[in-house]
């Protein structure tokens, strides 16, 4: 009887095996076009292209390994789409802090990060901030996506009459654009597996049969060179830790951090049955946030795709391990990476910013104190290219009408503390 036993645990534990590494390379696949698409983004924030890639990959290397041995779940953990934007257009080019200064913003946030999640105060923020501020934010930040890749698809340009116009429809790269848009549009309402990383290979094919890209820079330089990415490596600096702009940038980095990665934790866990893990989870993405800042990126997240390995069959940590070592693995393929161009990468931006409106359904525009200072952080978000400014009114605006209108009790004391914060960044703006 023994023998049968053992016999049939040496049949299942392969079977396993191979399904959670199976799981891992399914998320990896749909997951992969993060690294092209963050170093586009980081290199607007003045971070070599090079470096930029290195540095994703091998922060989502560390998370996921972080995940898969210490968390023990199959969640994905990657530099994150709209944090990304936040940490390039707002605290770099608006809020006038170096990129250095940026990594040095997110590795303060992982630390605040980590305070929260160690401890109870994960769940008091999550209850202490408003749902509709929270679902603004979110949608406010998926249509300044869209915008960032309207504009680097050509789709949309400057115009000094009317601010923003139509591009040039006849422009190479902007019918690339538009034609990659259409076919990630078709591959991905038909889930087609690794949809975005097809649409983004189809634009690039198309831009260098089109001249748009010389595919001969590839052949001179098959190898990868860790030269760029040096100065990144730890290249985060704490010169403005005494600013209070600096530390708006930390608190908005950790705050919108927490609640993206708390919700989506919880969403992923639900669908492995191992609620149970959350705590563990939560804490892991924390430190994987402070590595963000040490390998210089922009904040990692729980990822949506994770959902696809999970899917597929992915339970425990060996599923977000081995999409760990793919990321580590795909390092070598930097001089194919670096061809992709904007019009591949742009059709993404405003697939996953649409992907982000979905929120506005649950925002109660009926209540006008809930749904005014949502509509400000929708409208200013991307009116202003400012995530921090977007927010900024929203969440004053969310005080100063409950106050107004007697339901001051409404307001929980973070939330008084947040919009003191950024109430104060204003002033001191204005001085």
């Amino acid at each position: 009887m023994n023998g049968q036993v053992n016999r049939l645990k040496e049949g299942v534990l392969p079977g396993a095996v191979r399904r959670e590494i199976l799981a891992g390379m399914v998320s990896f696949v749909t997951i992969v076009y993060i690294i092209a698409v963050n170093s586009s983004i980081l290199k607007d924030a003045g971070i070599p292209l090079e470096a930029g890639i290195i540095g994703t990959a091998l922060t989502s290397f560390v998370g996921c390994l972080l995940m898969g041995f210490f968390a023990k779940t199959p969640i994905i953990l990657v530099p994150g789409m709209g944090i990304n934007a936040l940490f390039t257009y707002t605290i770099v080019q608006t809020m006038g802090l170096s990129w250095q200064e940026a990594l040095g913003a997110v590795f303060m946030a992982g630390v605040m990060f980590a305070l929260i999640a160690f401890t109870p105060l994960a769940k008091m923020i999550s209850l202490a901030i408003p749902d509709s501020l929270k679902e603004a934010t979110t949608v406010g930040i998926g249509l300044f996506l869209t915008f960032i890749g309207l504009q680097k698809g050509g789709i949309v340009i400057a115009n000094e009459q009317t601010f923003l116009a139509l591009g040039d429809f006849g422009s190479p790269s902007t019918l690339i654009t538009i034609t990659t848009l259409i076919i990630a549009i078709i591959l991905f309402t038909r889930n087609i597996p690794a949809n975005f990383l097809i649409s983004i290979a189809a634009g690039t094919i198309l831009a260098i049969t089109f001249g748009q890209v010389n595919i001969s820079d590839a052949f001179s330089s098959t190898h990868f060179s860790m030269q760029a990415y040096w100065p990144v490596l730890g290249g985060l600096s704490f010169e403005k830790v005494t600013s209070v702009t600096f530390w708006v940038a930390t608190f908005t980095l950790a705050l919108v951090v927490v609640f993206e990665n708390i919700g989506m934790i919880h969403s992923h866990l639900r669908m492995t049955g191992e609620p149970e893990k959350f705590d563990r989870s939560l804490q892991v993405n924390a430190i994987s946030v402070i590595t963000a800042g040490l390998f210089g990126t922009s904040p990692t997240v729980s990822t949506v795709e994770s959902a696809a390995g999970i899917a597929t069959g992915g339970r425990n940590g060996l599923t977000a391990i081995t999409t760990g070592i793919l990321f580590l693995i795909s390092i070598f393929c930097i001089p194919v990476i670096k061809l992709i161009p904007d019009s591949a990468i742009a059709p993404i931006l405003i697939i996953v910013g649409g992907l982000m409106i979905s929120g506005v359904q649950r925002i109660h525009f009926d209540q006008f104190s809930e749904g005014f200072p949502a509509f400000l952080i929708v409208a200013l978000i991307p009116l202003t290219y400012s995530i921090v400014d977007g927010m900024a009114f929203g969440f004053i605006s969310y005080v100063i009408l409950k106050v107004s209108t007697g339901k001051a009790k409404e307001v929980s004391l973070p939330l008084y503390i947040v919009a003191g914060l950024f109430l104060i960044n204003f002033v001191l703006h204005a001085m």
